[in-house]
């Protein structure tokens, strides 16, 4: 048995819809065993999938193979990460909390006069 990658990705829930798992595809986000691939390509047992979404990559070994879409809590169960990319995803998750928390929040949302001192500030340096 095989199953389409596109079908897999959705229905392990790396993606909400098989349109945005198909875009990934095609776009060369996803690698099956190293190697650019086409929605079409159908998945067999034991190959490696590469997985970039957004600023994470996910590194994962087929275990099960899924047409239609299921719980979280199977969807997992169908495939294992490598300790590898669990640390790196895990690492590069810290990295972007502490950019988020180290940079500066406004107390409130600009007023009238401010928000005109911002755009005559903006224009003078263009």
């Amino acid at each position: 048995m095989s199953v389409r990658i596109d079908k897999w990705l959705w229905a392990t829930r790396f993606f909400k819809t098989r349109a945005l798992a198909k875009k990934h595809v095609e776009s060369g986000k996803i690698k099956v065993n190293g190697q650019k691939t086409k929605p079409s390509r159908l998945l067999n047992l034991n190959d490696e999938l590469e997985i970039n979404k957004e600023d994470l990559k996910w590194v994962v070994e087929i275990l099960q193979l899924i047409e239609k879409r299921v719980s979280a809590k199977l969807a997992a169960e169908a495939y294992e990460e490598t300790p590898e990319s669990i640390k790196a995803r895990n690492d590069a998750l810290v990295e972007k909390k502490l950019v988020y928390s180290s940079t500066p929040k406004p107390l409130k949302h600009p007023d009238k006069k401010s928000r005109r001192q911002l755009i005559r500030i903006k224009h003078n340096q263009s």
